[in-house]
């Protein structure tokens, strides 16, 4: 069959996507991804032509940074090239409503990749949840939902009625790249959610920059800690904490600055700032990882078995960095400005080795689960069910949630956590309306070394 790779183009989205292509296409199928310019030679190195986006005008339309704004214009780029390419089926993000649009507009089958847990309402339970976790989640899927609702009317679709509300998001099935553990304690995913591991592939490393980077690493001495920067949200940077933490202190850092902005190291700082599209390597390189808790470092690290120190800032990242917290993986790290000491302490305790058993146990249920080949797994059923269900004249509203495997038992390994919330209940029937929308900032059309998980 034809497959339509239509995730963002930002690292975060696009690597999972292409492992995921990279196992349809040793199956014999064609794959195609649809990227905008800059991720071409990435797409590349995956072994692909890529789409030019911008050809089918999607013009900022494959950028997470404009996701919100730029539904209406991915729609009509992913119908453009999945009429050209014969598509028979999608691959896309997570947030990518206007690919997830087009398939429904074709009648085409659509997966969608997620992040290593999932970020909205459970199917059942979750009550309990720290910090107001199950309030978080149910205005996330209203916000998701308006949006959604917004690019459906953006497109010139009318709005739809589901017996579920978040079908309309999740396509032919939503496939999360993280554990069971990473859920909350006795919460059960909604059908047609699963996990399938990591669908992990990342461009080679440069030798020679690599060989530099370890050199200099190995003439300072000390334990590093791979520090990997999301978004601060508006919030404060990191970089006073960084500088404070690793200026005289037993650690040394090499920052990969991500989409944290110009890097702003102190003179005398045992720190080093690299801006690669790879990032394993690095950890390898590594003792300790520190990350605002976003998905792709997360994941990385815990294949390569390193214990993980989380700095959530906002939106999606306290969520998994609880869930690391609460599956024994990772230890808090202060964000904000403050003495050194409460840095070094939580690295060390991360470096002492008491979080290495479960580090250990979730990195090797990681590294054996199918990932990306059980993505490829999915995409191949919900393809056949949708042409089974051509066959027998079903309407295409009728088939959904195609992934295999319903509700999923997600108290693997993690233990109790706070206070008890109750979940809001849901209506029957939800209609999506259209809204308001506030204006994203701009990002750049290069792929660089942005994992770009929110």
């Amino acid at each position: 069959m034809n497959v339509l790779l239509c995730p963002f183009s930002d690292a975060g989205y696009l690597y999972p996507a292409l492992a995921v292509g990279r196992q349809l296409r040793r199956r014999g199928h064609a794959v195609f991804p649809l990227v905008r310019p800059g991720a071409a030679g990435v797409a590349g190195e995956a072994g692909f032509a890529a789409l030019d986006a911008q050809e089918y005008g999607g013009v900022r339309a494959f950028s997470v940074a404009w996701w919100g704004e730029t539904g209406a214009v991915q729609y009509r780029a992913v119908t453009r090239a999945a009429r050209e390419v014969r598509a028979d089926a999608l691959v896309t993000s997570i947030l990518c409503h206007g690919a997830i649009l087009a398939a429904e507009a074709l009648d085409l089958p659509v997966v969608v990749l997620g992040f290593a847990a999932h970020l909205w309402t459970y199917g059942r339970g979750g009550e309990g949840e720290r910090h107001g976790g199950a309030v978080t989640r149910e205005l996330r899927l209203l916000e998701l939902l308006r949006l959604y609702g917004l690019t459906r009317e953006r497109a010139g679709l009318p709005p739809r009625r589901d017996l579920r509300r978040d079908l309309p998001l999740i396509g032919s099935g939503l496939l999360l790249r993280g554990d069971p553990a990473l859920e909350h304690p006795g919460a059960e995913l909604p059908e047609g959610v699963r996990h399938v591991g990591p669908c992990a592939w990342e461009p080679a490393a440069d030798p020679a920059a690599l060989h530099r980077l370890t050199g200099q690493v190995r003439r300072v001495g000390k334990p590093v800690v791979y520090v990997h920067l999301g978004r601060v949200f508006g919030g404060e940077s990191m970089w006073p904490r960084l500088n404070a933490t690793f200026t005289g202190g037993p650690f040394q850092a090499v920052v990969e600055r991500g989409r944290s902005g110009e890097p702003r190291p102190a003179p005398g700082a045992d720190v080093v700032v690299v801006r690669e599209p790879w990032m394993g390597p690095l950890i390898e390189l590594s003792d300790v990882v520190l990350t605002n808790g976003t998905s792709s470092p997360v994941l990385a690290a815990l294949m390569r078995e390193r214990p993980l120190a989380v700095a959530p800032i906002g939106s999606e990242q306290p969520l998994l960095s609880e869930a690391c917290v609460r599956a024994g993986v990772a230890v808090g790290f202060p964000p904000g400005p403050g003495p050194a000491g409460d840095g070094v302490a939580a690295l060390g305790t991360a470096y002492a080795g008491g979080l290495g058993e479960r580090v250990r146990e979730l990195g090797a249920r990681l590294n054996a689960s199918g990932g990306a080949a059980a993505a490829a797994d999915a995409v191949v059923a919900a393809a056949c069910s949708a042409r089974a269900s051509a066959h027998d004249g079903r309407p295409a509203e009728a088939v959904t949630a195609t992934v295999p495997d319903g509700p999923l038992r997600t108290d693997i390994g993690a233990a109790p956590s706070g206070a008890a919330l109750a979940g809001a209940a849901s209506p029957a029937h939800v209609t999506v309306e259209g809204g308001g929308w506030a204006h994203a900032s701009a990002a750049s059309d290069g792929i660089g070394p942005d994992r770009g998980d929110p």
